[in-house]
């Protein structure tokens, strides 16, 4: 347990220690994280009022991100599968900084999840038989319950691997690799289970649709593995981490084909839905070119389907794929059209329009916004930490052994 401890204080010290640019970067998120401190208390203080939520939509933003970053953190397992079922040397070094980023997009889950419940207090009521929720037939309870054993999961797999180097152990295969395989089938099931929460609710036509955990799946294989490439390229670049250019090959593959999934099925959806129009269809109308002169998410869907088809088209060229210098801007293109098309674009037509045939629309005000920006300043603050101090195990820059001298 002391070594443990060590390793958690050593990897704190290292992640907050840093060049110049490091420290600005730190210092820019901690920027946001005032906004969020001022929006908390404001939620807190005078309630659901100051959001833009309504009772005609009552999910808006922070469940977009909240859905969007479940994908981020199963994504994870694109690192973790191939180094570990393929055995992939490249994959399997880096492996466990795919895990360091799955416990920072949980925290970030979380957090969004706290800000849409607006009275945090009140979290308990999610404990099956203790809380209120009807488990096991809630699906928010399915929900959280997933995600706290997918943080747990990489927590204890992420850790224990490095705490074996940073103590230069071998590692105990016998229960650590099956505790991988289990994390990698749970990474699967935490986007599986969010897709059914939307999906099982045949008021909202948009979502009540089969296809809903598939595309969800396909997203968060395109869109994370965006993330984890320009995390690897700003490691390899700014520590002494050797990172293959066949981990960026494999990484920019799986954009690829799943980033193609993602637009066929967006294509047929469209296609099945306006060849015989149904009660799906009229979401789509209002994502699409907008309807009763409600048209806010327009121009936001046309740009994701711009960033997403254009980025796709490119990446098809392996000249261009293979490139590392093109591949950061492409990925962050991919990443920015998939937020907009899987968190916005899929959740609020989901509320237009109402079970009663209202069209209404929604807005995030100033509060909404700044929680926001400032829940993903945590995530990516707990994210740099994380990924630092663990890039300083795997270099030897922090041991037990130092630690004791």
């Amino acid at each position: 347990m002391k070594s443990l401890f060590n390793l958690c204080l050593d990897m704190l010290k290292y992640g907050f220690k840093g060049d110049a640019k490091y420290m600005a970067w730190l210092g820019f998120l901690s920027f946001f994280v005032i906004f969020w401190v001022y929006g908390n208390y404001q939620q807190l203080a005078y309630g659901m009022a100051v959001t833009g939520l309504t009772d005609q939509v009552s999910w808006g933003i922070y469940l977009a991100n909240f859905i969007f970053l479940v994908g981020f953190a199963a994504a994870a397992v694109t690192v973790v599968f191939p180094a570990y079922v393929y055995k992939h040397e490249g994959m399997h070094k880096v492996a466990v900084l795919g895990e360091m980023m799955a416990i920072a997009a949980v925290v970030m889950c979380i957090l969004f999840v706290l800000n849409h419940m607006g009275r945090p207090d009140r979290l308990w009521h999610m404990i099956p038989y203790i809380g209120i929720y009807n488990w096991p037939n809630s699906m928010l309870t399915w929900d959280v319950l997933v995600l706290v054993g997918y943080l747990i999961l990489n927590a204890v797999c992420g850790f224990y691997y490095l705490h074996q180097k940073y103590t230069k152990q071998p590692i105990n295969k016998s229960w650590y690799i099956p505790l991988v395989f289990l994390a990698i089938a749970w990474a699967f099931s935490i986007h599986t289970v969010t897709a059914f929460l939307i999906n099982t609710m045949p008021a909202r036509p948009m979502w009540f649709h089969s296809m809903m955990p598939i595309r969800f799946i396909v997203t968060a294989f395109a869109a994370g593995p965006c993330v984890i490439v320009l995390v690897f390229l700003l490691v390899r670049k700014h520590t002494k981490l050797v990172i293959d250019d066949s981990v960026f090959n494999l990484l920019s593959t799986t954009i690829t084909v799943c980033l193609g999934l993602a637009l066929y099925l967006t294509l047929s959806e469209v296609v099945t839905e306006f060849y015989h129009p149904t009660e799906h269809a009229l979401g789509l109308k209002y994502l699409i070119y907008g309807v009763q002169g409600l048209d806010k998410l327009v121009p936001f869907f046309w740009i994701s389907i711009a960033l997403m088809l254009g980025s796709f088209i490119m990446l098809l060229f392996p000249s261009i794929r293979k490139n590392l210098k093109i591949l950061p801007f492409l990925c962050v293109a991919i990443f920015t059209g998939i937020w907009i098309e899987k968190g916005m674009g899929l959740l609020l037509p989901g509320f237009s329009p109402t079970p009663i045939g209202e069209m209404t629309e929604y807005y995030p005000t100033w509060i909404e916004i700044g929680n926001s920006l400032g829940n993903w300043a945590i995530g990516f603050i707990v994210l740099s930490v994380l990924v630092k101090g663990a890039v300083g195990v795997l270099v030897g820059d922090i041991s037990y052994e130092k630690n004791q001298a």
